[in-house]
């Protein structure tokens, strides 16, 4: 699994041109679900997403989390989070989860997120997709297999 994590002060995502998921202040979060990835690992960086504190408290440090600070979460599947550019031009994806575990997991995930997180806005799974959003800092974080 990787997750692109991106602070924002806003953000949405757009399917033929319609808004399907608009935040403020949160966390924009890219999926990606990778071919080995179960309920057990989504669980896991979850539990990291939403405990990462990377807002600023008064004194200017990046001490608080998305609870901490009321923030929302929008997540977007994205499957391109498993490019392998090693060979060649032209990017091959091989790594990534087949489609139905893809589309199995984020869902999860984000019913998952819905259980302690008040606002979870996502995008459509498949989709051609339009993301906007204006990233905070910009304060942007990667979680890959190596919080395992």
């Amino acid at each position: 699994m990787k997750l692109v994590i991106q602070r924002v002060n806003h953000a949405e995502v757009k399917v033929n041109n319609e808004i399907v998921g608009s935040i403020n202040k949160g966390f924009l979060v890219l999926v990606g679900v990778g071919q080995s990835d179960t309920k057990e690992i989504a669980d896991k960086y979850l539990k990291k997403l939403l405990g990462l504190r990377i807002f600023e408290d008064e004194a200017g440090k990046t001490n608080l989390s998305l609870s901490d600070v009321n923030g929302e979460l929008l997540m977007v599947s994205q499957f391109t989070l498993y490019a392998n550019c090693k060979k060649g031009n032209r990017p091959s994806f091989i790594e990534a989860g087949n489609p139905e575990l893809a589309e199995n997991l984020y869902e999860y995930m984000i019913a998952q997120a819905k259980k302690q997180v008040p606002v979870v806005e996502h995008g459509i799974f498949g989709a051609d997709m339009k993301v906007s959003l204006e990233n905070d800092g910009p304060f942007t974080v990667i979680l890959d297999e190596a919080i395992l």
